[in-house]
């Protein structure tokens, strides 16, 4: 008997490749549905003109906007525990200490983190427009911390390893437990750094607007950039996954071309 005319890792290729790339295109389409959706929302910055159309609204309130500017702090701001002359308006400071357990059965060490300490401090803020020195309208962030969004920077992180003497050594070897190391880090919302608020506004007094939590069960977001880089990075997503789409359905149309060429050029052979 000859060789089998159809190589299976060849077919294990081909069907992996088209069902990547229908993988792939699922994704891509929910993406660019995302991205339909977000050019869909109002965009405004804290000025007189988005004054003017909330004064012009029903109830002076918008049920679902995108609101970018730039961070000011209502009260004083918050000085990092760490980090010389750095202010936010949002703190949280996380310690942590890294051990690590003996599991006699395997005589394998396993890592475990214990006394997780968080804490979070935070002081009334609100968004003003990008290079207004005066501003003369604000967007009050009402309840930030209810918001998601990765929108805390890491301004300080620091692991301090553990010292282990020989006496250490011996008494962690009996015990099956010894410590590694504690970490510190700090995230903050920092003073003057870009951010853009997704969720409803209302218009309190002459100049400044409420931003809270939608009352229409849409998300409350906030993101640590302006509203084009955040689209930028939407649409350079959406981008990706098409590309990969393409790439994979390519090969796979290749591999299943070479798999057709060949099983043709084995049956002329044979006759």
């Amino acid at each position: 008997m000859g060789d089998s005319p159809i190589n299976p890792l060849v077919l294990i290729g081909v069907g992996s490749s088209f069902a990547f790339s229908g993988l792939f295109y699922h994704l891509y389409q929910e993406k660019k549905k995302e991205v339909t959706r977000l050019r869909e929302i109002p965009v405004f910055r804290p000025d007189q003109h988005f004054v003017k159309v909330l004064t012009s609204t029903p109830y002076k309130r918008l049920q679902y906007v995108a609101v970018e500017g730039v961070v000011q702090a209502d009260d004083k701001p918050l000085a990092s525990q760490f980090v010389p002359r750095c202010s936010g308006v949002i703190q949280k400071i996380v310690t942590e200490e890294q051990w690590k357990y003996l599991n006699h059965i395997t005589r394998t060490w396993k890592c475990r983190t214990e006394n997780k300490k968080e804490t979070n401090n935070s002081v009334p803020f609100s968004l003003v427009s990008p290079g207004s020195y005066v501003p003369d309208v604000y967007v009050r962030v009402q309840t930030p911390l209810e918001a998601s969004g990765s929108f805390l920077e890491t301004v300080y992180s620091k692991v301090r390893r553990a010292e282990e003497g020989l006496v250490d050594v011996v008494l962690q070897g009996l015990s099956g437990e010894k410590p590694v190391a504690v970490v510190e880090s700090e995230e903050m919302l920092r003073v003057g750094s870009s951010l853009t608020g997704f969720g409803e506004v209302v218009l309190e007094g002459g100049q400044v607007v409420r931003l809270q939590a939608p009352q229409d069960g849409r998300k409350y977001i906030l993101v640590p950039s302006d509203y084009r880089s955040f689209m930028d990075r939407h649409e350079a997503s959406a981008s990706m996954w098409k590309m990969l789409t393409a790439v994979t359905g390519l090969t796979g149309a290749g591999l299943l071309a070479g798999l057709v060429y060949d099983f043709t050029a084995r049956q002329d052979r044979s006759k």
